[in-house]
């Protein structure tokens, strides 16, 4: 938030409460085509089934654990891959909105729209490639589009494409059946194309081999889940475990019925 002051001087705009941003967020995700169940369940197991919009990973020390933000928790990378490639429907989106305010609601959207553009012009200023993106994300520029995720109307945006990418990436390679969540969640937590590869393999071979295949180094050895629950079958049902008992819980049960 303070890159967003410094860089763009502004301040992303926060739900009053939770609710606020969880009825815009399923307002946005129904109307993307993702099922209640998928945006439920990857928040209960993302978030522990009661994180908020701006839930971030998990603290060591004074230190998060990464840059993950929000129901589905958003790298800076991803946020700038979002932005880069999503960017200008999300201006469109919001100029959308902005045709049915007026008075200071609309001053308020218009400044964010002239913000987003510069954001967009930024993150589309190299390459479209994850390596380019994460030196984007590793500065204090990136840092700044990152507080996007908080705002109660791009994050939705940026949370519902993070895994309306993956469903489009399914889809794309053949893969037509409805991801299960926990399908879902696989390919938001290892990348789209790795995901894939646990979601389409046989189950004698999920009984074999080792999630550690499908990880960076760094992200598998800050990932106690994907360590314990060390094969693919393992981890697919640690997943769904989670997902069933955080499910359960109150802010999981809110979220579902604001869908």
């Amino acid at each position: 938030m303070k890159a967003a002051a410094d860089h763009f001087q502004w301040t992303p705009q926060q739900p009053t409460n939770e609710l606020e941003f969880k009825r815009a967020y399923a307002r946005v995700a129904s109307a993307a085509g993702l099922t209640r169940e998928q945006a439920v369940r990857v928040y209960a197991f993302e978030t522990g089934g009661n994180g908020n919009h701006a839930s971030q990973s998990g603290f060591h020390g004074s230190h998060a654990i990464s840059t993950a933000i929000g129901y589905n928790q958003l790298l800076t990378t991803n946020t700038v891959e979002l932005l880069a490639e999503q960017g200008p429907e999300f201006v469109k989106a919001l100029t959308e909105k902005a045709a049915h305010l007026s008075g200071p609601a609309r001053q308020t959207m218009d400044r964010k729209i002239a913000v987003l553009k510069k954001m967009v012009t930024l993150a589309r200023s190299v390459p479209d490639e994850w390596a380019q993106h994460e030196k984007i994300g590793d500065t204090p520029q990136g840092w700044a589009l990152h507080a996007m995720v908080l705002d109660v109307d791009v994050g939705p945006l940026l949370q519902t494409h993070k895994l309306l990418t993956s469903v489009i990436f399914a889809r794309a390679k053949g893969f037509m059946r409805p991801l299960s969540a926990a399908e879902l969640e696989m390919m938001n937590l290892t990348g789209d194309g790795t995901g894939l590869d646990m979601v389409t393999m046989p189950q004698p071979l999920r009984e074999q081999v080792p999630t550690s295949n499908f990880f960076q180094r760094g992200g598998y050895e800050r990932n106690p889940v994907a360590i314990r629950n060390n094969t693919v079958a393992k981890l697919l049902a640690v997943t769904d475990s989670r997902m069933d008992s955080n499910s359960n819980l109150p802010g999981a049960k809110e979220l579902a019925a604001a869908f």
